[in-house]
């Protein structure tokens, strides 16, 4: 018979979101044989490795291939969205720089928002778990999701549970998760099929207005993909009102 050993463990900050209330925000024993990578455990205790940015084990920063050993003291920290951490050790690459995402089918109404922000947002509700994971690792896309199953998938490397239920706080919780304030590019991106908004001069498209828009607008922009074509209605001023509202934050 293997002999037991232990370790303790404790998750800080919204890593806590993932731990039933009698774990959260205390030291908890970890019992083990062998020497099993320090994911593992993590996972067993409910928390996806796409949520943990850093690992500190005895006072020291470990990757995930680190193989627990007994008596250790594990500190796992989510990402830092203002803390600089460049001196020790990351567990994967810097943040995407042009962050591209794919939604769950529980996201539908949060993809059709990412795209209004000019975010890059793939999503069907006919996608299958396989579908999701095979674009965001080919991709590498973040996976956003409402099921924090699919996040423990070990090919994933960039994902994130998302919290709210309401649209508007999803939004605000992704823009700030990824600190994506600064990039928001207003219309820019087909709110149906995801595609790249470009302006297109109206005599080319004067056969598909209907009356009361061929009269009243002239600056009109057509998808590159699925060829819809958009213009600034009266609705945009409140669109860009809420909009303001998220570049404040």
């Amino acid at each position: 018979m293997k002999p037991e050993y232990t370790a303790e463990f404790r998750f800080y900050a919204e890593l806590n979101d993932f731990l039933p209330p009698n774990q959260c925000r205390r030291t908890m024993l970890y019992r083990f044989s062998g020497h099993p990578g320090i994911k593992d455990p993590i996972e067993v205790f409910g928390v996806p490795h796409t949520e943990v940015e850093l690992i500190i084990v005895n006072g020291q920063s470990m990757g995930f291939n680190y193989q627990l050993q007994a008596g250790d003291r594990v500190a796992v920290y989510p990402v830092f969205k203002s803390l600089d951490i460049t001196p020790v050790l990351r567990l994967r690459e810097k943040p995407l720089p042009n962050p591209r995402f794919i939604l769950d089918v529980n996201l539908g109404k949060l993809a059709k928002r990412m795209r209004l922000l000019g975010f890059d947002s793939l999503y069907r509700n006919d996608y299958r778990d396989a579908d999701m994971v095979s674009i965001a690792v080919n991709e590498q896309r973040i996976l956003l999701t409402r099921d924090r199953r699919l996040l423990y998938v070990k090919h994933i490397n960039y994902g994130y549970w998302v919290r709210a239920v309401n649209v508007e706080s999803q939004v605000d919780e992704v823009l700030r998760r990824f600190d994506l304030h600064g990039s928001i590019q207003l219309f820019a991106r087909c709110l149906v099929c995801n595609g790249v908004l470009a302006p297109v001069a109206k005599a080319d498209i004067l056969d598909r207005l209907e009356p009361k828009t061929r009269l009243y607008y002239e600056v009109f922009h057509r998808c590159v993909d699925c060829q819809r074509i958009y213009w600034e209605g009266s609705h945009t001023k409140n669109i860009r009102k809420h909009v303001a509202g998220f570049l404040a934050s």
